[in-house]
């Protein structure tokens, strides 16, 4: 893989065979969610954001993760995640799992209004 990827398209390609379609599952899913989400790379990996941080994304040996699920989301897609492997607060899908996508986009939902009513509080 490449250490330092300047775009989310090359990311994604320098990542193993195996990985790179859950990968572009994931972009999928989260721009349909949230279209006006800023994409960008930010500690080596995809990063979303739109009025504060939204999600990441990366590649690992046996998974890919899908990274922010805060703890108010922990609870409110409890019985969801339940059936997910979720490591603090990262969603770990395995090597050739099918990914969430209508779990992730109820996520980056969430987190879009969680973002935009802190930003009205300031």
């Amino acid at each position: 893989m490449n250490p330092n990827p300047k775009t989310v398209t090359a990311y994604i390609t320098s990542a193993p065979p195996w990985a790179r379609g859950t990968l572009r599952e994931l972009r999928r899913t989260i721009r349909a969610a949230a279209p006006k989400a800023k994409e960008s790379i930010s500690y080596h990996m995809p990063y979303y954001s739109q009025n504060g941080r939204l999600a990441y994304f990366a590649a690992f040996k046996n998974h890919c993760s899908f990274f922010w699920i805060s703890a108010k989301d922990k609870k409110t897609f409890k019985k969801e995640l339940a059936a997910q492997k979720v490591v603090a607060s990262t969603l770990q899908i395995p090597r050739g799992a099918k990914v969430p996508t209508a779990l992730i986009k109820k996520i980056i939902r969430a987190r879009l209004k969680e973002n935009q009513q802190r930003g009205q509080r300031k």
